[in-house]
């Protein structure tokens, strides 16, 4: 299975958008930073601030990633890897920190009997119908 590899005529996406909720005062103050020109806009304060937490907690993560086992990054399937695995008789149990992309061309069935289990701190990247044959092991 290749770690890195983008889907047959598709892209990656880069970034997931996310919504958050902030005080009418937190708010006030990263306008004020973005109009004093410290940031481009809310979404440079709001990034700027979530990387300096990361790299605050860099080693914590980095210990839960090896605790956890987790693969770290991008983590591509395509139908060929999954019938390689069922062809061994393996069942894969999917932990990703960062996005997992499940090929178009992966069947629910191919899924269902190839993937016992699938935990992804990050993104997932399937079908509608390979995300509801694995509804259940999706933890």
């Amino acid at each position: 299975m290749a770690l890195v590899k983008m889907p047959a005529g598709g892209k990656v996406a880069e970034s997931e958008k996310i919504t958050i909720n902030l005080g009418h005062v937190d708010l006030g103050q990263v306008d004020l930073l973005v109009a004093e020109r410290f940031y481009s806009n809310r979404t440079d304060f709001i990034r700027t601030a979530i990387r300096n937490q990361l790299d605050r907690h860099a080693d914590a993560v980095r210990k839960a990633v090896d605790v956890h086992r987790l693969e770290l990054g991008l983590r591509h399937y395509g139908r060929t890897d999954l019938e390689a695995a069922q062809a061994a008789g393996q069942k894969l149990h999917i932990q990703v920190l960062g996005l997992a992309v499940i090929d178009a061309d992966v069947s629910p069935d191919l899924a269902r009997d190839t993937i016992a289990s699938i935990r992804v701190l990050g993104a997932l990247q399937a079908s509608h119908a390979v995300k509801a044959a694995l509804s259940g092991r999706i933890l």
